[in-house]
């Protein structure tokens, strides 16, 4: 996918991944780039404008695509990237698990529901949706995680199957750790900092690469590609490994 001159929006712009993307998407020439978050905040390039968006709220949703394509056109590009982490094993409550949901899936689905009629109609446009390498393998300590990143792997999977024949295309963004306020408080991102901690900005980047291939799986830690293998391939010797995993990381951070 080309950015120069594209109408992007990414949900979960505030801070972290998804400020970095909106910043590069207006640095590559996005004629326009909606920064959305809980609540408006500072844009700092000419082609951004912020939208406050709830993303457990589909009305929101919906309000937010309708004002981006009523100010500037139609969405070329739009970015699922709000997340959260919270709760781990099976003391997690029912609301946590209600809005990890929420958040990390459904946002996807809400989003989706709108644009993808609208852009098969037109005959095109992309969706990247940010995941986690916690969506391709798993992330220890934290099931609401885990499971909520693997929902939403497993939907642009689907949308890429249903509608790829249709013109919309789909990427998938599945990072381990980056240094933003998710990673805050562990030691260099915990288990996940394995393979070291990405600034928000170097997943930007990778993420810019992928759009540029029109990759499906985009992944800013390629070695999260060579475990994915391996859990394929011997998925007993892949569960004996993470629960050695477990043992340096016994909640995951």
């Amino acid at each position: 996918m080309k950015i120069d001159g594209a109408h992007v929006v990414v949900t979960g712009a505030a801070g972290g991944i998804g400020a970095a993307l909106a910043r590069r998407f207006a640095d590559e020439g996005a004629r326009a780039v909606v920064a959305a978050d809980l609540t408006a905040s500072p844009t700092p390039r000419p082609a951004m404008r912020s939208h406050p968006c709830d993303v457990t709220d589909p009305a929101q949703i919906r309000t937010l695509i309708d004002a981006a394509e009523d100010h500037d056109g139609p969405i070329d590009l739009f970015c699922s990237n709000a997340g959260i982490i919270g709760g781990f094993g099976l003391d997690a409550s029912d609301e946590i698990w209600r809005r990890t949901l929420e958040v990390n899936v459904m946002a996807h689905v809400w989003a989706a529901k709108v644009l993808v009629p609208r852009m098969v109609e037109r005959g095109g446009g992309y969706l990247l949706n940010t995941a986690s390498a916690a969506g391709l393998l798993t992330q220890l300590g934290s099931a609401t995680y885990s499971v909520s990143k693997h929902g939403a792997v497993a939907f642009a999977e689907w949308l890429s199957i249903t509608y790829g024949g249709h013109g919309l295309k789909v990427s998938i963004l599945c990072p381990q750790a980056v240094r933003t306020n998710m990673t805050a408080g562990t030691t260099e991102g915990g288990v996940a900092g394995v393979d070291g901690m990405l600034e928000p900005d170097a997943v930007a980047d990778a993420a810019i690469e992928g759009l540029a291939d029109e990759r499906f799986l985009i992944l800013p830690h390629p070695e999260v590609g060579e475990y994915f293998r391996r859990k394929a391939d011997d998925y007993e010797r892949w569960l004996r490994g993470m629960r050695r995993l477990q043992e340096r990381f016994p909640m995951g951070l």
